[in-house]
């Protein structure tokens, strides 16, 4: 089960407004669920996203990357997107292309409106063809489903090994109007930036222009999803949309200086944030959730670096899992990961309140028993130091257990 996460219930993911969602079961891995979304959403709609640096991107990744490049020369809107789970069209070359365009042309045909106003999404199994016959047969109902209120059934719909639906909504009110943010993610394992088998969509009813929009897309990213990781590995098939109706009775936000977009920015990154974290509370076999806050950078990407350089240590990750203050792993793993000029009598770090390090080596006060305290909780903070500058950057992980290798050996079967 997940760390220290409480599923969303239905009545706590608030609908906006111009955007439907409908599951279905396709039976894509003969599992008795829904795993086939189609939101649909109004004319007007403006979208923007961020997909996984993957070489062997996935098809509808590639289709996606070509659809909104598409939408943003044209001015067209975002009309559907297509989600499936159990099969992620993933290393199937031009045929993977084909089925993927095909669930555009048939759900465009069902909305109404040209394939490349719709977004298509898969996860799952990895270089196994795509039974798109199944999916298309799938989409009458789920445009049936379709409704405003239906993003718990819709976060239920698109997972794979996670435990548990993830969503969240936030609401914020600028210049007297109230502002909803929604969103939903799935993604358990082969988790690493820039993002991985994670698939997100938010949508807000903010009118925000598509040019400010991919800006924004892009900025709540790195302090969100890209922040996010379970086991260094990244996917084929990440992906984050972020939506925009349009219906907050407003004028639009076309301009990156326009004085209301912080408190909209705020709420959205609240949204990410929080899916962020579930996907690592969630994360294959985790007992336990470790934020890793680096500071004192060059910038920020060194800070990044070596918080991934903790995050992705097997033996730092197996350390946790055993409640193990073995913390000089911790200690490797940042030397491996800082900057070859970094100079190690200025680092320093903390688990939560005890210091471990202080200046290059073992700390005075710190006790053993006072690390194995804290290693003993299910939620755990480490915050280093580097003592070069003032660029700080946070990270999320969790410990790497036996359920992780029995989840993913038995994954295919």
């Amino acid at each position: 089960m997940p760390v220290r996460y409480t599923a969303p219930t239905p009545d706590s993911l608030l609908p906006v407004a111009g955007v439907a969602l409908g599951a279905a079961a396709a039976r894509i891995k003969k599992w008795d669920r829904n795993d086939l979304l189609l939101v649909v959403c109004d004319p007007g709609t403006v979208a923007a996203g961020v997909f996984t640096r993957n070489r062997f991107a996935a098809a509808p990744v590639q289709v996606c990357r070509e659809h909104l490049a598409a939408q943003a020369a044209s001015g067209a809107s975002l009309r559907a997107l297509v989600v499936n789970a159990g099969n992620a069209n993933a290393g199937t070359g031009a045929s993977g292309l084909a089925d993927a365009r095909a669930e555009c042309v048939a759900v465009a045909r069902l909305v109404g409106c040209a394939p490349e106003e719709v977004l298509p999404y898969s996860t799952g199994v990895i270089m196994e063809p795509l039974p798109v016959g199944r999916i298309i047969d799938g989409l009458p109902a789920a445009q049936a489903a379709a409704r405003a209120d239906g993003w718990f059934d819709a976060a239920s719909a698109i997972m794979t090994t996670d435990t548990v639906p993830k969503g969240a909504s936030h609401r914020v009110v600028v210049d007297g109007v109230p502002i909803t943010v929604t969103g939903i993610a799935k993604g358990a394992g082969m988790i690493h930036p820039d993002m991985a088998t994670m698939l997100a969509f938010m949508a807000t009813d903010a009118p925000i222009a598509a040019g400010v929009l991919a800006s924004l897309v892009r900025e709540v990213a790195d302090v969100s999803f890209n922040g996010a990781t379970v086991d260094g590995d990244t996917s084929t098939n990440d992906s984050f949309v972020l939506a925009a109706t349009g219906y907050a009775p407003m004028a639009p936000i076309t301009s990156p200086d326009d004085p209301r977009l912080p408190a909209m920015r705020t709420a959205i990154e609240a949204c990410a944030v929080a899916l962020a974290q579930a996907i690592v509370r969630d994360g294959e076999g985790a007992t336990k959730f470790i934020a890793i806050r680096v500071e004192g950078g060059v910038d920020a990407d060194e800070c990044r670096r070596v918080a991934f350089g903790i995050a992705h240590s097997p033996l730092v990750k197996t350390a946790f899992f055993a409640s193990d203050p073995n913390l000089g792993r911790i200690v490797c793993a940042i030397g491996n990961a800082a900057a070859p000029d970094t100079d190690v009598t200025k680092v320093s770090f903390w688990l939560d309140d005890v210091q471990v390090v202080e200046r290059g080596g073992r700390a005075p006060t710190y006790r053993e028993e006072d690390g194995q305290r804290v290693m003993r909780q299910d939620e755990i903070t480490i915050r280093v130091a580097l003592g070069r500058g003032a660029a700080a950057a946070t990270v999320w992980t969790c410990d790497l257990s036996h359920d992780y290798v029995s989840i993913n050996a038995d994954y295919r079967s």
